[in-house]
């Protein structure tokens, strides 16, 4: 697995890493938990990393956590659902993080 660098996750999280080099943006946490499951959101940036490095970093790390990777920053677990979108604006990367419940299949 690759390393974390301090052992940090995503805020609202105990099994999501926060990818070395990332750091939370302050104020944009929203945690629920429901009975349906829980509810993550939040957002990171970090400089010095690409689109691919944040791709390779949570394509084999998630895995090792029990998620199914089905999309190149899309994943599944249990009745979890975690859709990562990024954008790079120069050398900056900025990450949403999006943890809900698996909506159900028709």
């Amino acid at each position: 697995m690759p390393a974390l660098a301090d052992g940090t996750f995503v805020s609202g999280t105990s099994d999501l890493p926060l990818m070395p080099g990332l750091a939370e943006i302050q104020g944009t946490s929203t945690v629920f938990d429901k009975p349906s499951g829980r509810i993550v959101e939040t957002y990171a940036t970090g400089t010095g990393i690409t689109m691919s490095d944040l791709v390779k970093f949570y394509a084999s790390t998630l895995p090792q956590l029990g998620w199914k990777r089905t999309g190149d920053l899309y994943f599944e677990r249990a009745k979890e659902q975690l859709l990562l979108t990024a954008v790079e604006s120069g050398d900056r990367i900025t990450v949403r993080f999006n943890l809900s419940p698996l909506s159900p299949q028709p």
